[in-house]
């Protein structure tokens, strides 16, 4: 299932509080989207690793009660007592057995020992697949069987929406548009310190922004997704020495257009970008007559992205322009 399509079930299941465990390769970004949910839902975000914990620890320390004469279990203080939210397990498969069993009764019975979960609350567990070759343990059927399971595949299309969202490089992005199998490269059966993932992407955002020299990017980012994706991805920034003039571009001064995949690409995205940067409507009119330049598929590609983006251009006599041109794609 898609990152996008996992997220509508998750928070469908959420609402209905039906417990979902999100299986996944390492790195594809399972806890960010639980994060994301609860962030636009409005919902608190308790992250328990249950690998960290003793068996004991989720159900309490028992203390004797003098008046009722009873032993009693006294709740730990990281589980929710009010309120809304997601109680998110993460790696829950990697906490070792003991550990997984005493989450049986929260888990099914929303109760542990003396404690409930409150009403708001509801259960969504993530972890590796036992093929991804991580430090994980086999979920007993029993607590198997107590969750709704969904398992997310990469998807290109939805990072390059996200990461135009989260103003991600337009390098990387335009890379990763260009070249889809790139954006994840783990394979379990190579013992590889390093290996491109959306999450190891991200990373190497983080890297250009850093103002590290140039001379050190290469090893640098070859820490963050391995040394062949980091040659290639720095060769391909070399294509953008051999970009038209931006700012002419976005003047409306006359400019060529590129006929080359690889520049329309970068070219596209790094058009996009700006845009979100600094939406302007003058600059906008003269991207979209731009665009009729380009070719057809990516013409089409930039006014999508500006919209998916939330960006208004449907009132500009610019962008009726484009859809008279358009009209028989769209």
């Amino acid at each position: 299932m898609r990152s996008s399509q996992a997220k509508i079930t998750i928070e469908s299941l959420i609402e209905s509080q039906i417990p979902t465990f999100l299986w996944g390769a390492p790195g594809i970004g399972k806890s960010s989207i639980i994060k994301q949910i609860a962030h636009e839902k409005d919902l608190e975000c308790i992250d328990l690793r249950l690998s960290l914990l003793d068996p004991t620890d989720l159900k309490g320390i028992p203390f004797y009660d003098k008046e009722a004469h009873l032993a009693l279990w006294a709740p730990p203080s990281f589980l929710p007592r009010e309120g809304r939210g997601i109680l998110f397990l993460d790696e829950l498969n990697a906490a070792a057995p003991a550990v997984q069993a005493s989450a049986y009764q929260l888990i099914l019975d929303r109760k542990v020992g003396e404690y409930t979960l409150p009403k708001g609350w509801s259960i969504v567990a993530a972890g590796n697949r036992e093929s991804d070759r991580g430090v994980v343990y086999r979920l007993p059927s029993p607590l198997a069987n107590r969750f709704v399971h969904i398992e997310m595949e990469v998807s290109a299309t939805d990072w390059r929406i996200w990461a135009l969202q989260s103003r991600i490089d337009p390098r990387l992005i335009a890379y990763i548009g260009f070249k889809n199998s790139a954006l994840f490269g783990f394979d379990p059966l190579r013992n590889e310190r390093s290996f491109a993932t959306p999450r190891s992407w991200e990373a190497v955002h983080k890297i250009l922004e850093s103002g590290l020299p140039r001379n050190l990017l290469l090893e640098a980012i070859s820490g963050a997704v391995g040394e062949d994706a980091a040659v290639d991805f720095l060769g391909y920034c070399k294509i953008m020495d051999h970009l038209p003039d931006i700012d002419a571009i976005l003047r409306g001064e006359e400019c060529e257009a590129p006929t080359e995949l690889s520049t329309l690409y970068a070219l596209s995205n790094i058009l996009v970008s700006r845009i979100l940067s600094a939406p302007d409507e003058e600059v906008l009119s003269h991207l979209l007559r731009y665009t009729l330049k380009l070719k057809n598929e990516f013409a089409v590609m930039i006014v999508q992205d500006l919209q998916r983006q939330g960006v208004a251009m449907e009132h500009l006599e610019a962008f009726g322009e484009w859809v008279e041109a358009y009209a028989y794609l769209l």
